[in-house]
């Protein structure tokens, strides 16, 4: 008989530390502290303690990422299992067919076992940016578009992958919301603490 899986255990709120903080991670920031290689750590951008990423996004990609000094909190956001939706905004080489489209909506096949569907469309006008630091790679002959992909999974690289399993590889990747929360007002590189945050499930 299988045995349940162990109860995690979550940290208890630090005292005097924010419930919760948007963070838009600019291209080349680790989702930590500490900087490794050529890789920025977050103490470059947020001068606050007691309060830890929930959840992560890669040194390559821009955008939303929280933090929180609510352990419970931070397993909610984290854990797949509670099912906080996360949209992506991607740049990939090519334009999408609707067909293409399709296939990621019901879910690709990866090297770690089928996705499940997402939603998916593609975001006519492209979204209103800044520029990346360093410029993504073009190639004149190749058109580019943006598509909207919203999941309620998270594994690595998983955009990327999925994007390519379709013929349309990832050019850049940015996190537009987790959950209720946004990259509404926040530049690149600039933080904001959530005055209302969500209580754990």
């Amino acid at each position: 008989m299988r045995q349940p899986p162990p109860r995690q255990r979550t940290r208890p709120p630090t005292p005097g530390a924010p419930r919760l903080i948007r963070f838009n991670k600019p291209y080349g920031v680790l989702s930590q502290f500490t900087p490794e290689g050529r890789w920025q750590g977050l103490k470059a951008f947020i001068d606050v303690p007691g309060v830890h990423a929930a959840g992560r996004l890669d040194a390559d990609s821009e955008g939303l990422l929280l933090l929180t000094g609510d352990g419970a909190l931070q397993a909610r956001i984290a854990d797949p299992r509670h099912k906080m939706e996360k949209t992506y905004w991607a740049q990939v080489e090519g334009i999408p067919t609707e067909e293409a489209l399709a296939r990621l909506r019901a879910g690709v096949l990866l090297n770690d076992g089928p996705t499940r569907p997402a939603q998916a469309r593609l975001l006519d006008p492209p979204p209103a940016l800044w520029e990346r630091d360093p410029p993504i790679r073009t190639r004149r002959a190749i058109p580019t578009a943006w598509i909207a992909l919203t999941l309620r999974e998270g594994r690595n690289r998983q955009v990327r992958r999925m994007t390519a399993a379709v013929g349309y590889p990832t050019l850049r990747l940015v996190r537009a919301a987790i959950g209720p929360y946004t990259l509404d007002g926040l530049a690149p590189g600039a933080w904001a603490v959530v005055e209302e945050a969500a209580s754990p499930g």
